[in-house]
Parts: structure tokens; sequence; C-alpha cells
């Protein structure tokens, strides 16, 4: 008798936290989905693109290609030589004609981060900023405000996901304050984190995980904490890191690893 009243037990429990999860996911709505616009074919989509008014460029782990915009033409790449201290390019960003592309040395330990820049004309490596003792592999940064907005991930396979942190800057790489992601937004990640952010029209963060075809928008306490997942946005791509057209702000230009293929995707509507 114990054993049928322990496995009907199990069993409610297991159904109130199905239903748990079902209610979660459903207070955190659908906040609209990007269509597809276009897809260009290139070497490079594996890590993440990069996007300015002429060009937009594909990340490879230790590789960018330039591409036309219009065409979808390559007119330009550049390739980490042999000895080079480039091991795992993640996202990228165009800041005053330098292309800002995220680096880390995982799956490596102890983390290395750096943020590698190029110049955007000739994809010749420019300077690169140190990151001291980071609490994770960069996996993204962009511009906010009067500084930055970075995301150091931890990966199961060699840490833990809920290690995982946002990190806000200020202009002289002071750290103004720190972000963990709620539990139910790592358990999409699953056993990976979060690949590639960006800030929208609104001010709101978008981001992406690994391989889930969503977008999640957040909103970040003034002080840190944790943040708050308060919707999400039917993707194109499969994660991996994306970027916002600054020439079309509507667009986002994301990757296809699978097809190597950049994805040029509108929020129909408008972003919320």
């Amino acid at each position: 008798m114990g054993r049928v009243v322990h496995a009907w037990a199990m069993r409610a429990w297991l159904s109130l936290m199905l239903i748990s999860g079902l209610v979660g996911c459903a207070s955190r709505p659908e906040l609209g989905r990007l269509e597809l616009v276009r897809a260009w074919k290139t070497a490079e989509a594996n890590q993440g693109v990069a996007v300015d008014a002429e060009h937009f460029y594909a990340i490879d782990d230790r590789a960018i290609g330039k591409y036309e915009k219009t065409t979808g033409r390559k007119v330009g790449e550049w390739r980490a030589p042999a000895g080079s201290t480039v091991k795992h390019l993640n996202s990228g960003v165009v800041v005053g004609g330098q292309l800002l592309i995220a680096h880390s040395n995982f799956p490596a330990k102890p983390d290395e981060s750096t943020l590698e820049y190029f110049d955007v004309e000739t994809l010749r490596p420019a300077g690169r900023k140190i990151f001291e003792n980071p609490p994770g592999s960069l996996t993204w940064l962009v511009p906010s405000g009067d500084g930055w907005l970075a995301c150091f991930a931890h990966y199961r396979l060699n840490s833990d996901p809920a290690l995982s942190r946002l990190v806000r800057y200020d202009a002289r790489w002071n750290i103004l304050a720190t972000w963990s992601f709620p539990s139910d937004l790592l358990s999409r990640f699953g056993a990976f984190s979060c690949s590639g952010g960006g800030q929208a029209l609104d001010g709101r963060i978008w981001v992406s995980g690994h391989d889930a075809q969503e977008l999640y928008v957040l909103e970040l306490p003034p002080s840190g904490g944790q943040a708050s997942w308060v919707g999400t946005v039917g993707f194109v791509s499969r994660g991996q890191a994306f970027a916002w057209d600054p020439s079309r702000p509507q667009e986002l230009y994301s990757i296809q690893r699978k097809t190597r293929e950049v994805i040029v995707s509108r929020l129909g509507g408008g972003q919320p």
C-alpha cells in the first residue's frame, strides 16, 4: 500500500510541476515573430554576425567574412594566422568604424575573455581589450547608454550555466551592475548559455540561447540582481549571436549554423 501511495504522490507532484511550468511559460507572452526577409550563403556563419550600413560580417571561430548587404557578394575576409591567440570568436558589433568581436578561450579553463578590434575597411586586427578575471566566457557585448553591456557564459560541459552573468560597464570598463538569469530561462538554454544579445529600440534587452528558435526579452533592475524574462519572440534562426541593423532598426541579422547562412528577418508590426 505504501508503494502505491508513493507512486500516486510522485505522479501528482510531476503533474503539478508540469502545470507550473506551463503556467510559467504562459506568463511570458509571445511578443511577435520574426519573419524571413532574405538569406545569404556564407562560409563563416558559424558563431554570429555583425552589420553596418553597407556590409554584414559573418563570424566563425577563427575567421571573418565581409559581405555586401545588397548582393551578398563577399568583399573581404580575415583568418587567424598560425600561432594566433584567437581561439573562439563569438558575436560582433560595429562601433565607430571598428568591428568589435567577443572572444574567449572556451572550452579551456580558467576562463580568458577578450574583446577583439578589427578595422571594418580592411579587417586587419586593430587592438584588444583584456578582461581581468572574467566571470565566464565572453559571448556578446554591445554599447548600452554611456557604456557597455556584456554576457559571460558558463556551459555544462565544464561548469554550471547558472553561473552565467550579464555585466554592465561604464565607458572606462568599471563594473556598474551584474545580473543572473532566471532559472526558467536557464532551462531554455539547456546545457548551454546565452549566445547573443542586443538592445531593442524600446531599450529592453533581447537575448538568444544556443539552438532554440526563440529570442527572450529581458528587463534589468537598475541596481543588478536577477534579470526579468518578460516575453518571447519567435526566431527564424536556431540560437547563436545576432545583431540589429543600425540603418534599418526593424531588421535583425542572425545565422543558421547548420546551413551556413546569414539570415535577415523583420518583426511583423515593428518591434515591441
